[in-house]
C-alpha cells in the first residue's frame, strides 16, 4: 500500500486526477467518479466527512406504462395525400393525434438509482492535500487527504468478475479509522426533477451486514447486502448503520439485486457473503485482469508533455481556445473506459447516462437510435473491442417482435420499424411525436452495425444467423413503405430527418416550425440504399436469399439520385418543395460519407465535395445551435472528410463549452457562451465522450474494400504519436507511429482471421520500398498471411 507522495508522471497517463469533490448544487451525481463492470454501477461523490457511493444496477428500471399500440396504419393514405397534395402542415399531426384520440398513453421507463451508500468520518482537524483520481486502467476510484498527522485513503471499483462492489478504507500514521457505514435510498435532494419515490425502504443492520430494500413501482423489491470487515479495532451497530472505532483498515463487500422478494434476496446473499476470507487487492487483481485486457486493447500517444495536471487545470486550459494533448488523450481513454464500464456481453448496452443516472427521472435516460446509441459504440469496432457491441445486438434482437408490430400498427408494413427512444422492457413506440413516430430509419441505421461487426471481425456465423436476418427485416419494411413516382423512382412520405424541420417551413427562432413532416429525407434513401447494399453483398458472401437478391436489386435502382441545392451542398431533403435549414445540431444528410461508406472522394468526387460543403455549412452557418454530441458528430465527419485540423476544432469546441470537471460530456453549454443551443437546463449525455474517442480513431484510420487509409485526417498539431492496434475491417490489426518532422510513418499489420491482400493509402506520396508496389501515395498488393505480424518503415 502506498498512499502517500506523488505518483510519476506516466503512471498518472491515464488517471482522471480532480481537487475538489462532486459540488454541483442539487445535483452532485453529475460531477461524481464512475466505476463500473458493465452490469453495475458506483459513482463517488468524494467528500471527506459524509461520503456517497450512488449504486446503480442495468437492470433496474421504473416509470413504464406499456398500454396495447392502436392499429393507425388506415390514416397513412391520408397522411401521404395531404403531403402529395402540398400541404405538409395538415399531414404533420395527423398520426400523432390519432394515437391520442385512440387513448394510447404510453411511458417510457426511467433507469432507477439503487441506492447510496454512505460513509461518515470525523475530520477533528480539517482536511489538506485533497485529491480524487480515476484509475481508468483498472476501473479503481480512490479519494485521499491528511488529517492532521494521518493520512486516509478510500478506494472502489466495481468486480467484473464477482459483480461486487467493492470499497476500502486506509490510513497511514497515528489515528485509526472512524467511520460509520449505511445503505439508503438514493438521496431525493440529490436530483433536479421531483419524483415520486420509491415505497417500502429499509435500512437493518445486523452482525457485520448492511440490510437495504425498497420497493419498485411493480411491486418487486430492490436493494442490496453489504459486509463490513475490519481489521482491528471494534465494529458495533447503531440506528441501523454500522460503526468502526479504532481500526487500521476497512473492507466492505457490497453486492446488490434488482428485482425478488426482500426477504429471499438478503438470504442468499447472505450465504454468499458469510465466511469468506476477502482481500481487497485480491479481489482488484482478479477485476484488472478482464477490464485492463479490453482497455489495454489499444493504446494512444500523442506525445503529451506529461500527465501530472488535474482535470481542473486541464480544463481552464481548454478554455482558453485548446485542448491540450494530455486532456486529449486523456478524453480518448475515458469514452473507451466509459463504454467497457457500461456495456458487456449478456447485459443491456450503454444508454444516454451510462450506468449513473442520479435522476429518478432521467432526462433523456434511455436508449436513443436517432443517433446517441449508435454515437456511443461507433469506437468499439475500431477501437479493438467489438465483443461490447454485442449487448447492442441482443437488446435489439431481443425485441424484434414489438418492431415488427410497431411496423404493422403503424404504416401496415411488414419487416421491422424501431422508434428512435427505447427502454429494455419493450420496443413498441411509446413517443408520440411527429418527428418520431414519421422517422422510419433507426433500424437501418442500427444494421450498420450489425453488418460492420461483420466485416470487422470476418465472424461469418454471425453474418449468416444475426447480420442478415437483421438486414432482411429491414428491407422488408422498405419494400412495402416506399411508393412509386411517376418516374419509377421511390417516394418515402411521410418521411423526417432526424430532429430538423425544412427551412421553407420554420418561424424564426425559439418558434416551432409549422412541420417537422416531409417527404424524401435524403438520410431515409441513403440507409435504405446502405441496408440493399450489405445485403446483396452478405448474401451473395454467405450463399443465403439467393431467390431475394436480384429483387434487392431492383429496388437499389429505385432510390433517387441525392439532390444539392443552390449552394452546392447536398439537401437534406431531395424533395423540392423542402429547402435546408442550416441552423440545426443533426446532421443526418450527410451519412453517405460518414457514418456511412458510401460517397467518398475516390469514387465520386464531385459528389463527395458536395456533401463536404453541406457538412461545413453547419459549422460556420449553424454554430450556435450545436451540442455536445453534434460537435463529436461533426468531428468524425471532418474526419472522414480528411479535414483533421477540422476534426480537432471540433473536439476543441466541445472541450470548453460541455465538459465538466470529471470529464462528463453534457448536452449543450450550461454557461451560454454562445456555442451550442440554448437551454434552461444541461442534460448530462455520455454520448460525446463515446464521440470523442471515435473521432480521434476515425483521424488516424480508415478502412473498406480491402485498403487502409493510413493518418487520413491526423491534425498538424499531433506532431509525433502512436496509437494501436486499431482494427480495421477485414479484421486486421493496424498499430500506427508517426513523426510529421521526420515525415516517417512505422506499421504493424496482423491479420486475425485469414491470409489476404491490402493496400494501403498514405495522406502524401510515400517513397519507393523495395519489393513493394508504390503508386503515389497507395503501396498495392501488400500480402498479410493471417496471424503473421508485417511490420513496415516508410517516409512520406
Amino acid at each position: 500500500m502506498n498512499i502517500t507522495g506523488e505518483k510519476p508522471t506516466e503512471d498518472n497517463k491515464n488517471k482522471l486526477i480532480l481537487r475538489y469533490p462532486s459540488s454541483w448544487w442539487g445535483a452532485k451525481w453529475r460531477e461524481a467518479l464512475p466505476s463500473g463492470n458493465g452490469k453495475i454501477g458506483a459513482a463517488v461523490y468524494g467528500s471527506v466527512y459524509e461520503e456517497t457511493i450512488m449504486l446503480t444496477h442495468e437492470e433496474l428500471w421504473r416509470g413504464s406504462q406499456t398500454p396495447d399500440l392502436p392499429d393507425i396504419s388506415d390514416k397513412l393514405p391520408e397522411v401521404r395525400s395531404l403531403l402529395l397534395g402540398g400541404d405538409a402542415p395538415k399531414a404533420n399531426r395527423i398520426m400523432a393525434d390519432t394515437l391520442e384520440e385512440r387513448g394510447y398513453k404510453p411511458k417510457m421507463a426511467w433507469p432507477l438509482p439503487l441506492a447510496d451508500f454512505k460513509v461518515i468520518m470525523p475530520s477533528p482537524h480539517g482536511f489538506k492535500a485533497y485529491q480524487r483520481e480515476l484509475n481508468m486502467e483498472t476501473g479503481e476510484v480512490t479519494v485521499s487527504w491528511s488529517d492532521g498527522p494521518t493520512r486516509y485513503e478510500r478506494a472502489v471499483f466495481v468486480s467484473r468478475p464477482a459483480d461486487w462492489i467493492v470499497f476500502e478504507i486506509r490510513a497511514e500514521g497515528p489515528d485509526p479509522i472512524q467511520a460509520t457505514f449505511g445503505l439508503e435510498l438514493h438521496d431525493p435532494k440529490d436530483i433536479r426533477r421531483s419524483a415520486t419515490l420509491p415505497e417500502k425502504v429499509e435500512l437493518i443492520a445486523e452482525g457485520d451486514l448492511l440490510l437495504y430494500a425498497a420497493e419498485n413501482d411493480d411491486e418487486s423489491d430492490f436493494g442490496a447486502v453489504a459486509r463490513v470487515i475490519p481489521q482491528g479495532g471494534v465494529l458495533e451497530t447503531v440506528d441501523g448503520r454500522l460503526k468502526v472505532s479504532g481500526a487500521q483498515s476497512v473492507l466492505v463487500v457490497i453486492q446488490p439485486f434488482v428485482r425478488g422478494e426482500r426477504a429471499a434476496e438478503w438470504e442468499r446473499l447472505r450465504n454468499e457473503l458469510a465466511g469468506k476470507q476477502l482481500q481487497y487487492d485480491e479481489l482488484l487483481a482478479a477485476h484488472v485482469t478482464e477490464h485492463g485486457r479490453l482497455f489495454r486493447a489499444s493504446t494512444l500517444d500523442l506525445q503529451a508533455d506529461g500527465y501530472d495536471r488535474s482535470n481542473e487545470e486541464l480544463l481552464l486550459d481548454a478554455y482558453r481556445g485548446e485542448a491540450s494533448l494530455e486532456m486529449t488523450e486523456k478524453m480518448w481513454a475515458y469514452g473507451r473506459y466509459l463504454l467497457i464500464s457500461s456495456s458487456r456481453d449478456g447485459g443491456q448496452p450503454c444508454h444516454l447516462y451510462g450506468l449513473w443516472c442520479g435522476e429518478y427521472e432521467g432526462m433523456w435516460a434511455f436508449n436513443m437510435s436517432n443517433e446517441n446509441i449508435q454515437m456511443i459504440y461507433w469506437q468499439a469496432l475500431s477501437g479493438n473491442m467489438p465483443e461490447l457491441l454485442l449487448a447492442m445486438f441482443d437488446y435489439f434482437d431481443r425485441l424484434i417482435d414489438d418492431f415488427r408490430t410497431n411496423a404493422k400498427r403503424l404504416y401496415g408494413c411488414r419487416g421491422i420499424y424501431i422508434p428512435a427512444p427505447t427502454s429494455p422492457d419493450t420496443g413498441l413506440l411509446k413517443h408520440k411525436a411527429p418527428h418520431i413516430i414519421h422517422w422510419t430509419g433507426a433500424a437501418g441505421w442500427i444494421a450498420q452495425h450489425y453488418y460492420d461487426y461483420y466485416l470487422y471481425t470476418r465472424d461469418e456465423q454471425f453474418l449468416r444467423e444475426r447480420a442478415l436476418p437483421f438486414l432482411r427485416e429491414t428491407a422488408l419494411f422498405y419494400e412495402d413503405f416506399f411508393i412509386e413516382d411517376e418516374d419509377g423512382y421511390y417516394v418515402s412520405c411521410p418521411s423526417n430527418s432526424p430532429e430538423n424541420a425544412p427551412g421553407n417551413y420554420m418561424q424564426g427562432p425559439g418558434k416551432k416550425p409549422l412541420t417537422e413532416t416531409a417527404i424524401n429525407s435524403t438520410m431515409d434513401f441513403a440507409i435504405a440504399k446502405e441496408v440493399l447494399a450489405h445485403l446483396i453483398e452478405g448474401a451473395e458472401i454467405a450463399g443465403v436469399y439467393e431467390e431475394e437478391i436480384e429483387k434487392w436489386k431492383a429496388m437499389l435502382k429505385r432510390i433517387p439520385p441525392y439532390r444539392i441545392n443552390e449552394d452546392g451542398a447536398v439537401s437534406e431533403w431531395m424533395h423540392p418543395d423542402f429547402t435546408d435549414n442550416y441552423h440545426h445540431r443533426h446532421q443526418s444528410h450527410i451519412y453517405p460519407v460518414f457514418p456511412g461508406t458510401e460517397v467518398t472522394r475516390e469514387n465520386d468526387p464531385e459528389l463527395f465535395e458536395a456533401f463536404v460543403t453541406a457538412a461545413k455549412k453547419r459549422l460556420v452557418i449553424g454554430l450556435k445551435e450545436q451540442t455536445g454530441w453534434s460537435l463529436a458528430h461533426m468531428s468524425n465527419h471532418y474526419a472522414r472528410m480528411g479535414e483533421g485540423d477540422l476534426a480537432l476544432e471540433c473536439l476543441d469546441l466541445l472541450s470548453r463549452t460541455c465538459v465538466i470537471n470529471n470529464f462528463y460530456t453534457f448536452h449543450n453549454d450550461w454557461r451560454k457562451m454562445g456555442v451550442g443551443v440554448d437551454a434552461d437546463w444541461a442534460p448530462f449525455q455520455i454520448d460525446a465522450n463515446m464521440g470523442w474517442t471515435a473521432a480521434v480513431q476515425e483521424m488516424l484510420l480508415f478502412s473498406l474494400n480491402g485498403t487502409l487509409r493510413i493518418l487520413p485526417a491526423l491534425p498538424t498539431k499531433w506532431r509525433k504519436g502512436q496509437a494501436g492496434p486499431l482494427l480495421a475491417r477485414g479484421a486486421v490489426e493496424v498499430t500506427i507511429a508517426w513523426d510529421q518532422d521526420a515525415g516517417t510513418v512505422q506499421l504493424e499489420l496482423l491479420s486475425r482471421s485469414r491470409s489476404q491482400d491490402v493496400t494501403l493509402q498514405f495522406p502524401r506520396p510515400v517513397s519507393p520500398v523495395e519489393g513493394l508496389r508504390c503508386d503515389g501515395n497507395r503501396i498495392v498488393g501488400i500480402h498479410l498471411e493471417e496471424g503473421v505480424p508485417l511490420k513496415l518503415e516508410l517516409k512520406m
